[in-house]
């Protein structure tokens, strides 16, 4: 069962940066086969996918991020990353890194991390 453990979240001014990291642990096969992704949810609201890395290394954003926070990883370290910058208030909620062997169609129905909260102060 892969283990999923997010870090870097942390309170900042609006405008300001962020480092979000991801590390995997006892995962089946080879770190490089999964598809990866970061979400995010606030209370009330429903969980949204901000960003993916597919298996190849293609990403992709959803609209309210896109051109503010960049999507990587590192497979010799089993770590993805988010860095956001130009973070908004609005921003403000946690975050959740996910993972998926191969099938990135089903990114979110796999395995979660516990989730690392960003706080964006005007």
């Amino acid at each position: 069962q892969m283990q999923l453990v997010e870090s870097g979240g942390g309170s900042v001014q609006a405008g300001g940066s962020l480092r979000l990291s991801c590390v995997a642990s006892k995962y089946a096969g080879s770190y490089s086969d999964y598809c990866m992704g970061w979400f995010r949810q606030g209370p009330g609201k429903e969980r949204e996918e901000i960003a993916r890395i597919e298996v190849e290394g293609s990403t992709a954003y959803a609209d309210s991020v896109k051109g503010r926070f960049t999507i990587s990883r590192d497979i010799a370290k089993d770590s993805l990353y988010l860095q956001m910058n130009s973070l908004k208030p609005e921003d403000s909620t946690m975050y959740y890194c996910a993972a998926v062997a191969l099938d990135c169609s089903r990114l979110g129905l796999d395995y979660w991390g516990q989730g690392t909260e960003v706080i964006v102060s005007a």
